[in-house]
């Protein structure tokens, strides 16, 4: 009777990490899945708001620079939901909100030299 228990809670154990770990598998497609749809989503928008040689800058862009990019469309998606773009962007606008992403993201670096007055040369008097 021992050994019919003691195979019965393993049986019941392992049921249980398979649950378990099936679970983790399916959390993890349904992660990949959402990832999908969301991309398939801002291609969709970024397809209705952009001309097809804007979205080709884009991408080249998102090759170079992904943080950029993803910064412009981000930008422009939301523009799109409050109804604020008056048509399909052209090229040229995209170089415009590109420009305009790039001094908001700007880094200022200065450059400050501390000089030392040990020795110098020029403070002494040769008379």
């Amino acid at each position: 009777m021992a050994d019919e228990e003691l195979e019965a809670i393993r049986q019941q154990r392992m049921a249980e990490l398979q649950a378990k770990h099936g679970d983790s598998s399916n959390d993890q497609h349904g992660q990949q899945e959402a990832k999908q749809r969301e991309s398939d989503m801002r291609n969709s928008i970024l397809a209705q708001v952009l001309e097809q040689s804007a979205r080709a800058r884009l991408s080249n862009l998102a090759l170079v620079k992904p943080e950029k990019a993803k910064a412009v469309e981000n930008y422009l998606i939301q523009m799109a939901r409050f109804g604020k773009l008056g048509g399909k962007i052209s090229e040229s606008g995209l170089i415009e909100i590109l420009e305009k992403v790039s001094q908001q993201t700007e880094k200022k670096t200065t450059v400050t030299f501390n000089r030392r007055k040990v020795m110098d040369s020029d403070e002494e008097d040769d008379d």
